[in-house]
């Protein structure tokens, strides 16, 4: 039985590089070519992100079960802030996300063939090493946030490859919230990380949820209070990722 499921998982690998890579070049030029227009015409660009997504998903078999749309004014601007743990969180958060957005991605992304190029154009690249760098994609972040567009952020900094549900936030995210008034969106996505753990050659098909939170409002806070919002969504997520957890 362990010498076929692991032919199984094998033939099952190799195809989910065959769909990454064949989707991923066939929607390319709909996913770059808007970007060359502007921000606002990138909206076009994320259209055919999310087609690539749901094709990912349903030829993987690995379906999103998403909830708490509700919870999303389309009409609005928010900071999302969601838990990492797997490279398969992305396509069920850009499911997710009724709008265009902008991630905060690590310069390492740029180096994935083809997706790099698209990390590049979608994505407010930062160098964490560099502190011009973090300055920079700071303030970029709020030139998109004050153009309408959202932004998505992953508090922990990096995948989660502790035992933890979460690792401890760092504070930009929670501070760009304040300095801009805009109200945070906790995201929490489950499951992710067993189907396909971080830092292993290892993918199997399953059932992602992804949990959409009610907004945190940010319009009274003064930068001082940086350390207790942190806090809140730290709480709020925790919670909602124990309240979700697959048995």
């Amino acid at each position: 039985m362990k010498i076929i499921r692991s032919i199984f998982l094998k033939i099952y690998i190799a195809w989910v590089l065959i769909v990454f890579s064949v989707f991923m070049i066939l929607y390319l030029p709909g996913i770059l070519i808007p970007f060359v227009f502007g921000d606002r015409a990138a909206v076009v660009g994320y259209k055919f992100l999310k087609i690539w997504s749901w094709t990912f998903s349903k030829l993987n078999f690995i379906p999103y079960h998403i909830s708490g749309l509700e919870n999303v004014d389309k009409k609005r601007a928010y900071i999302y802030v969601s838990n990492h743990t797997s490279y398969l969180d992305i396509p069920g958060i850009t499911l997710t996300i009724p709008t265009q957005f902008r991630p905060l991605a690590k310069k390492e992304l740029k180096k994935i063939p083809v997706f790099g190029w698209i990390a590049q154009s979608a994505c407010i690249i930062v160098d964490r090493s560099s502190n011009e760098s973090r300055r920079k994609s700071m303030e970029h972040l709020k030139e998109i946030l004050a153009m309408g567009i959202s932004v998505l952020i992953f508090p922990e900094g990096t995948q989660n490859r502790s035992e933890e549900r979460l690792q401890p936030f760092y504070d930009g995210a929670f501070r760009i919230a304040i300095e801009t008034k805009q109200p945070v969106i906790p995201i929490v996505v489950i499951n992710a990380g067993k189907l396909m753990p971080p830092n292993k050659i290892h993918i199997e098909p399953g059932t992602i949820k992804v949990i959409v939170g009610k907004e945190i409002s940010t319009s009274d806070l003064t930068l001082k209070e940086t350390t207790s919002l942190k806090q809140k969504v730290f709480e709020t997520m925790d919670i909602m990722i124990l309240e979700n957890q697959q048995p």
